[in-house]
């Protein structure tokens, strides 16, 4: 340590240069400088995701070089010259060239490790104006992304230097690569997330979790607690809770308490909360906490919960099943008989985390009798009502203002931090704020569910699919969450988009002591699409014919039947995708076919395969309303204004909706001013979740751009196809002009004289005893093709390349399109080759592997567009489907490559070995 710094007994002085200035700060001696940065210094671009070197978000240049922020005592810094994203600024709110590459390329999605993956590449390019590559891979691999699958991350660096193409208007909005409309806060490192922003004075809130999967507790003397630590201002159990203490997504199956009583039912359960300055209550040592824990026996996986004797989790249910999901159609047992080749196998999935690089976190604080809450999170509404009914109020008392979400993926549509923010800063009255640590966030978030599925698939000769028969087992966790979801979802698409005239599935979702299953980018679909696509490869093989034509045979059409009865006039576009891939599979096959044979020879151990699988996602809820509300409007003084509450969490329903919204309104994009989701400002568009916002918001969005474009057209005295334009307060089309500063006696109770507010529903049916109906009014179609490589002596899989061709209806932005392909493709990469989650042993990003950008290989998206009658311009979802695919797609590519069989996920090498060994015996 240098001698300048001044040391007390409570603190340290810390002299630095920061972004090119001189500063000064008093802090804690033990600080680490990510810490410093953000507390004490106001520097919030630097991110904290891990606290522990593993994610790199908190990356800063130190003296020019790049270093985890968290890793590094702030003392370290003293004298020496920091640099943050906000450095790289070519003026105040003015991107650099670096963040103007990021802009260009859609190289930021959520945001969240954005400003430690500039910092990296700036480090980089100081001493390598046009890196490589590989040298490019290299400087950011210290950083993960789990949105982007780092291919825009890695052509934005390359690139940076390159000479942007001149900008020329765009003939419409839809269909034009418009550069993310809130992109530019997440280049400058301005974005602000749920642990951004406190207010002053905020207080912290740290939760007492059960260091069990299942124990029974009591509480010791919490009044003689508090009084021992006299700074603290409230210790909160299921006591002080003025409402309900339960919670749910589905409200119907609500039974997760806030704060569990008498007895915990997964390891990190909170059961109590205390709250006080941020300094004294991270100080404190949560092991002193009074209370007294007796562990119990657990029940951790199906088959334990399901045994005989096996202890109901919820008295309320009979045993530990939760639901049970069914589709039959014909009779698939005597369909069966009749094949010509029968395949069927057993598959199993583990638990897979999210690994969000923002971990959970918000404020909130008392507003009279209203509770105002700044969280990150996928689902506003969904939030307000659950909130209500737990804090005792009206749902007009809680307001939700959702911050940037730094990645969701399906786990941010629970409550996690807000109640106890909510009831902290209503019993202190002063705004409180918590932040989920990584292993809380481990701990206690939602998984993708684990998967034990037995299914057998049989054809005619000519390779006709005559029928299925499909059972999974799902372990659900402790609390109900999205688990009917998954476990209605699942029979639905268990087929694949296939034409299967004689079909069964079930599935059924099973309690266990572990956290939450819940949502997670595909419902329950990944996992059956494993199984259904491994499947397919092998009774192909049986019958003689080529895997991918044996898919196009049995592909959907126009006019088929699903295996839910519904039938499609329009908008399926499968065969396209599967077609899409005829010529990569043909030479790729080859190719990978010359390369084994010389790897034969030569005695080497590589072997490379081809493998593809196809997919379907229907858009929206199963079978239920799934309303989206638009509101866009105009002010006397011309400002144009869209209320736009479907919450962006990376995939970019801002830059779309708004898209959709200029198109049928005939303005600019640019014209918009956009209001963001706030349950006081917005109206309801729905949770962010199953592929709706661009098709079922979207829809929403055009109605309104539609019908405020009607009533201009009437002022004007204009015709359906007159041009609009918008200047200052004067609405135009030609020379017909409406100053709308002379409406502005007549405008509404929101400041608009002129406004269109509409809602969309799409069309579904409920379904039958038998799992007949329409369950969606549109699905997402889409196959993917995989490279890999194999080394047959380690057990290594390479994937080398995906080809992913997707129909999407209607390209709206068609660069966010390629950013959901490409990061969705990764995730699915690390579902299939590395990913589970193991309770208490997986807990941090150092352990739980996700794909780093060594590990992605590369994407060629293929976008079909097959127009659906019910989306905007035809458009359909795309954030959920990507990722289906994929992993189907490497495991055939594995088998093809080494004849080896991978039904237990994730293939990790041991897996591997023994899969190639059972292939020699």
């Amino acid at each position: 340590m240098r001698d300048a710094v001044e040391k007390t007994a409570s603190q340290v002085t810390l002299s630095l240069t920061l972004n090119g200035q001189s500063r000064r700060a008093d802090l804690r001696p033990q600080a680490r400088l990510s810490a410093a940065l953000r507390e004490d210094f106001g520097c919030e671009d630097v991110k904290s995701g891990c606290d522990a070197g593993d994610c790199g978000a908190c990356t800063v240049l130190l003296d020019g070089a790049p270093v985890c922020a968290c890793m590094l005592p702030a003392t370290r810094a003293e004298g020496r010259v920091v640099e943050t994203a906000q450095a790289l600024a070519a003026a105040p709110d003015q991107p650099g060239a670096l963040q103007r590459s990021f802009l260009r390329h859609g190289a930021a999605q959520c945001g969240i490790c954005t400003p430690g993956m500039l910092v990296s590449a700036e480090a980089l390019l100081r001493r390598t104006k046009n890196p490589s590559r590989a040298e490019v891979e290299e400087a950011i691999s210290g950083v993960l992304c789990r949105c982007t699958g780092y291919a825009k991350i890695v052509t934005a660096i390359m690139e940076c230097h390159s000479e942007a193409p001149a900008k020329t208007p765009e003939p419409a909005a839809v269909g034009a690569r418009i550069e993310r409309l809130d992109g530019l806060p997440k280049v400058l490192g301005s974005d602000l997330f749920g642990a951004d922003n406190w207010p002053e004075g905020t207080l912290l809130v740290r939760a007492i979790r059960s260091p069990f999967n299942h124990a029974s507790f009591t509480l010791g003397d919490l009044a003689a607690y508090r009084k021992s630590h006299p700074e603290l201002r409230a210790i909160l159990t299921a006591d002080d809770i003025p409402g309900r203490n339960l919670h749910g997504v589905i409200p119907q199956l609500a039974d997760q308490p806030v704060f569990a009583e008498r007895t915990t039912r997964f390891k990190g359960e909170a059961v109590a909360i205390i709250v006080g300055p941020r300094k004294v209550v991270e100080a404190l040592d949560l092991a002193d906490f009074p209370v007294e824990w007796q562990e119990l026996d657990a029940a951790l996986t199906v088959d334990q919960a399901l045994a005989e004797g096996a202890a109901a989790l919820h008295e309320s249910r009979a045993g530990n099943i939760l639901v049970n999901g069914l589709v039959r159609r014909g009779t698939p047992e005597t369909a069966l008989k009749t094949a010509a080749s029968i395949v069927e196998g057993q598959f199993s999935s583990g638990f897979v985390e999210h690994a969000y690089i923002e971990p959970e976190a918000g404020f909130a604080r008392r507003v009279g009798d209203r509770i105002e809450i700044a969280v990150s999170t996928q689902a506003p509404y969904m939030n307000r009502d659950d909130l209500a009914l737990i804090m005792g109020l009206p749902v007009e008392n809680i307001r939700i203002l959702p911050t940037s979400v730094g990645g969701g993926f399906g786990s941010k549509l629970d409550l996690t931090v807000q109640p106890f923010i909510a009831l902290a800063a209503w019993v202190t009255g002063a705004p409180c704020g918590m932040v989920y640590s990584r292993k809380e966030s481990m701990q206690t978030s939602t998984k993708r569910h684990p998967s034990q599925i037995t299914a057998r698939i049989g054809a005619d000769a000519e390779g006709k699919l005559l029928g299925m028969d499909f059972t999974g087992y799902f372990n659900t966790g402790a609390y109900a969450s999205w688990g009917p979801t998954v476990a209605n979802r699942v029979p639905v698409h268990a087929s694949g988009p296939y034409s299967v005239p004689h079909y069964h599935a079930k599935s059924i979702a099973v309690h266990s002591h572990c956290a939450p299953a819940g949502a997670f980018r595909g419902f329950g679909v990944p996992q059956s699409s494993v199984v259904q696509e491994s499947l397919f490869d092998e009774l192909a093989d049986a019958l003689g014919h080529d895997r991918l034509e044996f898919r196009i045979t049995n592909a959907l059409t126009t006019g088929q039947a699903t295996v839910t009865g519904q039938v499609f006039a329009q908008g399926v576009g499968i065969r396209a995708c599967l077609e899409a891939l005829r010529e990569d599979w043909a030479t790729r096959r080859a190719a990978c076919a010359t390369f084994n044979a010389e790897q034969e020879a030569s005695g080497g151990t590589l072997r490379r395969g081809v493998g593809v699988a196809g997919m379907w996602y229907g858009c929206g809820n199963t079978s239920l309303p799934n309303p989206s509300t638009i509101r866009v409007g105009l002010t006397a003084k011309g400002q144009l204004m869209l209320h736009q509450g479907a919450v962006d969490i990376g995939q970019g329903s801002n830059t779309v909706i708004t898209q959709i919204c200029a198109e049928a309104l005939g303005l600019r994009v640019a014209d918009f001013t956009l209001v963001g989701a706030d349950t006081d400002l917005t109206p309801d568009a729905g949770k962010t979740s199953a592929s709706r916002q661009t098709f079922v918001s979207g829809a929403a969005a055009l109605r309104a751009g539609a019908a405020l474009r009607a009533q201009i057209l009437r002022w004007l005295n204009a015709g359906d196809d007159a041009q609009l334009t918008l200047s200052g307060s004067v609405i135009a089309a030609g020379d017909a002009r409406l100053d709308l500063a002379a409406l502005s006696d007549e405008a509404n109770a929101l400041g608009y004289v002129l406004m269109a507010e509409e809602t969309y529903d799409p069309p579904t049916s409920p379904l039958d005893e038998n799992g007949q109906g329409d369950p969606y009014a549109a699905y997402g179609w889409g196959a993917h093709l995989a490279e890999v490589e194999v080394d047959t002596e380690l057990g290594l899989i390479r994937t080398r390349d995906l080809v992913c061709a997707h129909d999407v209806g209607r390209a709206i932005n068609p660069t966010l399109l390629e950013g959901q392909i490409e990061g969705g493709s990764a995730q699915g990469l690390g579902f299939a080759l590395m990913e589970e989650f193991h309770p208490g042993r997986t807990e941090n990003l150092h352990d739980y592997l996700i794909p780093t950008v060594g590990d992605v290989p590369r994407v060629r998206s293929i976008l079909i567009e097959d127009p659906d009658a019910h989306g905007p311009y035809g458009a359909k979802g795309i954030g959920e489907q990507v990722l289906i695919p994929t992993a189907p797609a490497i495991l055939n590519a594995v088998r093809d490559a080494t004849g080896a069989r991978l039904r237990d996920l994730p293939a990790t090498p041991d897996k591997v070995l023994r899969a190639l060994n059972a292939v020699e015996a």
